[in-house]
């Protein structure tokens, strides 16, 4: 693969937000997921310093539930990190460079016992989860890294 689009738009097709995930190099050595974080970009942006160019996102973490993928599914399962300001939890949220972003992730919200609420969808299922599968089967290129 040499290119894949990454969206991070306040509307998207005069709807909602989409904030595309994506992995994220972690450590180069370990095999796999290990060697991977999962984030979800809020905005890609560009800024020129001394005449570097700098080609950035911001984005918002996810942390492994566990040291190894779900039994059941072999799916791995990551969390949103969060930190408390005031009385919300907001999401962590972190300035990387472009450079450090292998390719989009899909992530599945772990529903459990519970029912959905109606109105969610895929504009906001990522504020709705609280934890999620990260799908290795979302195509060839997924589960060849996210194993």
């Amino acid at each position: 693969m040499r290119k894949e689009r990454i969206r991070a738009v306040a509307s998207w097709r005069k709807g909602r937000a989409r904030r595309d995930c994506v992995y994220i190099h972690k450590d180069p050595n370990l095999p796999g997921f290990k060697g991977l974080h999962v984030a979800r970009v809020h905005v890609l942006f560009s800024f020129t310093y001394l005449d570097t160019l700098y080609e950035c996102a911001l984005v918002s973490w996810y942390s492994p539930v566990g040291d190894e993928p779900d039994a059941d599914t072999g799916m791995w399962v990551v969390e949103p990190d969060m930190e408390l300001e005031g009385r919300r939890r907001q999401p962590c949220l972190q300035v990387v460079d472009l450079s450090t972003i292998l390719r989009a992730a899909h992530l599945i919200g772990v529903a459990g016992d519970s029912f959905l609420p109606r109105d969610v969808g895929p504009d906001v299922s990522l504020d709705v989860f609280k934890q999620f599968f990260v799908n290795k089967y979302a195509d060839h290129n997924a589960h060849e890294i996210a194993f």
